[in-house]
């Protein structure tokens, strides 16, 4: 088979933060050294618009890829495929400091998952993770001979089918029709890819953990959710969101709804797992405003703003699948009744 050679893009920081900067050049650096791998810088992923080079040259690429950049991996991973830069999501093994011993069990996918993703992987590395660029030179390598035995092993099994080629199709050098590994690039320059986009806010969503409940839809008021051909909830104009508001984020029943760049981990991308699942508001237990309330009141701020009558608790508020039959307690049940038979 013909060389294999992983794309590697790093999106950059937002600002110009010196620890930022030293690390993405130490990464981009010994990348260049790197043997088997095809580097790449790009502004910051979530400022990108659709005719921006630095987008373009991500959907240019069809092969296996691995981005770093300073948003969680969910996060990153999702708001690639909202772009339509699709496809299998791959396992890392750099865990963050303070997870380094955790080994809680992740939440199993329950949503509709992504639209015909292509047979390729995609893996999001949070620069985050660790200060030293060695760590994720070391993942990138453990990717890349991931990748190349699976790209041999799919050669194999084609070299052991009878090739059938369509009328009109190119054949490379060994005869084979044209592979779909990544393309070429367009010609951007240095200076083009590099232009610095706006900033921007708008919502991700996590289609692993979407239901497609629609409740979303119903609580923004904004036009800023629609539903596409395939009768799917998606970001349909996201650029009418209101900067840093995440109300939409707090009603989601699956915690599927992401802003990167908001302050909580939980609404910015984080992992959810079983431990993240007893992360409890103290709020809630102390007779403190609920996450409805909130996303409520951070609904009615927006509309004021746009001169428009505040709306509070009477429109959208989430079913929160009530029609749904009550399933088994866990853990947060659990300590609930708990609490309210002390209480009692």
């Amino acid at each position: 088979m013909a060389r294999y050679r992983l794309q590697v893009v790093l999106s950059q920081a937002q600002g110009k933060h010196p620890a930022k900067r030293a690390l993405e050049e130490a990464i981009v650096a010994a990348l260049l050294l790197e043997p088997g791998v095809e580097a790449a810088v790009i502004p910051h992923l979530y400022d990108l618009d659709a005719k921006h080079p630095g987008r373009l040259s991500l959907e240019a690429i069809r092969g296996d890829m691995v981005l770093l950049s300073w948003l969680y991996s969910r996060a990153a991973f999702w708001l690639l495929d909202r772009d339509g830069i699709r496809g299998k999501e791959g396992q890392t093994c750099i865990k963050p400091p303070e997870d380094a011993d955790d080994e809680a069990e992740v939440e199993p996918p329950k949503g509709i998952g992504s639209l015909n993703p292509p047979d390729r992987y995609i893996y999001c590395l949070d620069l985050r993770d660790s200060g030293k660029h060695e760590p994720f030179i070391e993942e990138i390598r453990r990717i890349a001979a991931e990748c190349r035995a699976r790209a041999e092993a799919k050669e194999q099994a084609k070299a052991a089918q009878p090739m059938l080629v369509e009328l009109g199709s190119k054949l490379d050098a060994n005869g084979h029709a044209a592979s779909n590994g990544n393309a070429a690039a367009p010609a951007f320059s240095p200076e083009q890819l590099m232009q610095t986009p706006g900033r921007r806010w708008h919502p991700v969503i996590d289609y692993s953990r979407c239901t497609n409940c629609m409740e979303c839809l119903d609580f923004c008021l904004f036009g800023v959710y629609g539903v596409d051909d395939h009768q799917r909830i998606w970001v349909d104009q996201q650029d009418n969101c209101k900067k840093g508001c995440p109300a939409c984020s707090r009603v989601c029943p699956e915690h599927a709804i992401i802003f990167p760049e908001y302050k909580t981990p939980a609404i910015a991308g984080a992992p959810v797992g079983a431990i993240d699942s007893l992360k409890i508001d103290l709020t809630k237990l102390f007779g403190g405003a609920d996450a409805v309330v909130i996303a409520a009141q951070e609904r009615d701020a927006e509309l004021v703003k746009d001169g428009r009558q505040a709306v509070g608790l009477s429109v959208g508020i989430p079913k929160r699948q009530a029609d749904k039959p009550e399933g088994p307690k866990d853990d947060l049940d659990k300590l609930m009744d708990d609490l309210d038979a002390a209480v009692l």
